[in-house]
């Protein structure tokens, strides 16, 4: 059973997880802004203690099951990355200034040449 089937196949207690953290969540947002005459660090503790409630819920769901086979299986894919030597990194670095200068170079010629066509064709421009 994919990860899509298992949440599609979520049933009423996990929907229920997922209603209660977004409840917690905005319980946080609430509390931020209840305590509008605490200082600034003490009205961000509801705020992270409800975004951290949230995840500790969520992750006792199926979608916090699926999350997390989704981030093993994301790691063993990393792990079959070839990553450049440090020769091929500077090749293509180069490759890409010398794309940008000649380029670079290429659009301003136009650029001029265009402006030079306005100015013929309409007697106005710099």
């Amino acid at each position: 059973m994919t990860d899509e089937n298992k949440i599609q196949d979520a049933g009423t207690a996990d929907k229920a997880k997922l209603y209660a953290a977004i409840a917690l969540v905005i319980a946080g947002v609430a509390g931020y802004y209840y305590l509008t005459s605490q200082p600034t660090w003490i009205r961000w503790l509801p705020v992270l203690a409800g975004l951290v409630l949230a995840a500790v819920v969520v992750a006792f769901s199926v979608y916090g099951r699926a999350f997390r086979e989704f981030v093993t299986l994301a790691r063993v894919e990393l792990r079959k990355i070839v990553w450049p030597n440090r020769q091929e990194t500077g090749m293509t670095t180069l490759v890409v200034f010398v794309f940008v200068i000649v380029f670079g170079a290429f659009f301003w010629l136009l650029d001029l040449v265009l402006a030079w066509a306005t100015k013929t064709l309409t007697g106005q421009g710099g």
